[in-house]
């Protein structure tokens, strides 16, 4: 039986449509019909979430075989220290944050993800909705997805990688002052998938 199988067994002995759980979760619905489709995985955290509200392990919930794995790692960074006497271009400091990377996995395989989207809770929707109304009235420019937008922008100093080392897999944010190593429950093997409210498309390999 899948992950995806388990969830939707759970949430059905527990009593919960899947509405129900996303707004106790504070995720989509879509989300939550994406984990148990086996479309995408939850993080660790919401994974610990699930189990506590459907009163299940998280033993039960992943597959069979699969090792748990719910470590974070949390390490400074130093930009500074690789300076060499050049400009730090947002180029350059990209190529510095794959080296730090590289230096601390050296024999796993790394892919560089893409941040797709960052989807609005609740109430920002609903924000971006009255937003919308106002603006209607108003006869000015529809601003929907603003605030999407705004937390895109916000991201540009993040960088995000899905690292495999052996039996276990790690998603990996780097800031310009943080690697942050989240060990996953289950491995990702989507090309897509969400994690959390962010969508991500795999891309190249890190050298």
């Amino acid at each position: 039986m899948t992950f995806g199988e388990k969830l939707k067994k759970a949430r059905q002995q527990a009593g919960y449509t899947q509405e129900e759980l996303s707004n106790i979760m504070t995720v989509s619905r879509a989300a939550v019909a994406k984990w148990e489709s086996d479309r995408g995985m939850p993080d660790v955290s919401n994974l610990k979430r699930i189990a506590a509200i459907l009163d299940v392990s998280v033993d039960y919930l992943l597959d069979e075989g699969v090792p748990m794995y719910l470590n974070v790692t949390k390490k400074p960074i130093d930009l500074e220290a690789f300076r060499g006497g050049r400009k730090l271009t947002r180029r350059r400091i990209l190529r510095i944050k794959e080296r730090i990377l590289r230096e601390m996995y050296p024999n796993a395989k790394i892919v560089r993800l893409a941040l797709r989207r960052i989807r609005n809770s609740r109430r920002e929707t609903a924000t971006e909705q009255f937003i919308g109304w106002v603006t209607a009235v108003l006869g000015t420019f529809p601003l929907f997805s603003v605030v999407e937008v705004s937390k895109l922008v916000n991201s540009l100093d993040h960088q995000y990688y899905l690292v495999n080392e052996g039996d276990r897999q790690y998603f990996v944010t780097i800031t310009d002052e943080y690697l942050t190593a989240r060990a996953q429950a289950a491995p990702i093997t989507a090309r897509k998938f969400e994690i959390g409210d962010r969508t991500f498309l795999a891309g190249r390999k890190v050298r």
